[in-house]
């Protein structure tokens, strides 16, 4: 007899963990509804241990009921539900091993890196002073290494309006010449500063990459994966210390401190600028001023609505619940300025 079901298998229910033969002889069961053992070895056109033995399988994953000796098939949408909940509850389960593992590697990597600098002896530490040095150094290992990325942090006014008089043109200069990029923290009091938001904006439009926080708990830095800047006190800025500072040059070291950066980095706050954050700039300058919504409206050339959508993102933005608040915080965060 000719089989007129083996043709009939599908893809999906062998994902669900149906093998070709049994999703053959499901569908027979489907089709027939209700069989005998003999009934279905012959519409199967094989041996009836074989196609017995795929029955029990059926059975035991729930797509096939037997009852008095006959076999008969369960409602689709109830019999592979419960495969497709297996298999979702096992893919979960390998996620979340995944997951784990990922997890892991961080430990992996910290131990790999403690290896390599327990085989390569005591690190290197060198005791530098003077910033011009500290800033030529950063440049130099850019130049031997492109593109190296630069994560700084820069804890205070005083380190700030160094960094803006002094020390941001040979970055940004470095950056246009695509030798490394610079991802800076500083906090949020120190963009009123004069200077600040034009060295930044260059700094940012030169490919760099700047956040704010209220505090931060020390001047520090990486670059690249292996050199790493430390105060001779931690907590202290450059200043404070007349720029004597230590280089290491320690994988487990820079990745430590990267960790640091990196989580610092997660909790700080984008810069205000750009299309959307100058929007916002100005409708809150303009209400420091008194103006309403339409008087804003009318001087912005945009619709009353526009202006009340910016003002919500600003409040969203600065985490104010009034639009005084917002004012309030746009000052503290230099916005007005």
């Amino acid at each position: 007899m000719r089989n007129e079901f083996t043709t009939a298998t599908d893809d999906p229910l062998e994902t669900l963990g149906l093998d070709h033969a049994q999703a053959a002889l499901y569908t027979a069961v489907l089709r027939l509804h209700r069989a005998t053992l003999n009934e279905l070895a012959e519409a199967m056109d094989g041996p009836v241990d074989k196609v017995g033995r795929q029955l029990q399988e059926l059975v035991r994953l729930g797509v096939v009921d037997e009852r008095s000796g006959e076999y008969l098939a369960r409602h689709p949408a109830a019999a592979l539900g419960r495969l497709i909940a297996e298999r979702l509850d096992r893919l979960a389960e390998e996620s979340r091993r995944i997951d784990s593992a990922l997890g892991s590697i961080r430990g992996l990597i910290r131990d790999y890196d403690a290896g390599r600098d327990y085989q390569d002896g005591p690190f290197p530490v060198e005791l530098v002073s003077g910033a011009d040095i500290l800033y030529e150094s950063v440049v130099g290992m850019a130049v031997q290494a492109p593109r190296m990325d630069i994560c700084t942090v820069v804890p205070d006014e005083r380190t700030m309006n160094d960094f803006v008089r002094k020390f941001a043109d040979p970055w940004i200069d470095a950056q246009e010449r695509d030798l490394l990029t610079v991802h800076v923290l500083i906090p949020v009091a120190t963009l009123a500063l004069p200077g600040v938001r034009a060295q930044l904006q260059r700094l940012v439009t030169t490919g760099g990459r700047v956040r704010t926080m209220d505090r931060l708990p020390s001047w520090f830095m990486t670059a690249g994966t292996s050199v790493a800047g430390l105060p001779a006190q931690w907590g202290g800025n450059l200043p404070d210390h007349a720029y004597n500072f230590y280089l290491v040059r320690a994988h487990i070291v820079v990745g430590v401190l990267r960790s640091l950066f990196d989580e610092l980095w997660n909790r700080a706050v984008p810069l205000p600028w750009g299309r959307r954050g100058d929007g916002m700039m100005q409708v809150i300058r303009l209400a420091a001023q008194g103006m309403c919504d339409e008087s804003i409206a009318r001087q912005l050339g945009v619709s009353v609505r526009t202006v009340r959508a910016r003002f919500a993102d600003a409040m969203t933005e600065l985490s104010a619940q009034s639009r005084f608040h917002a004012g309030v915080e746009a000052a503290r965060r230099g916005w007005l300025g």
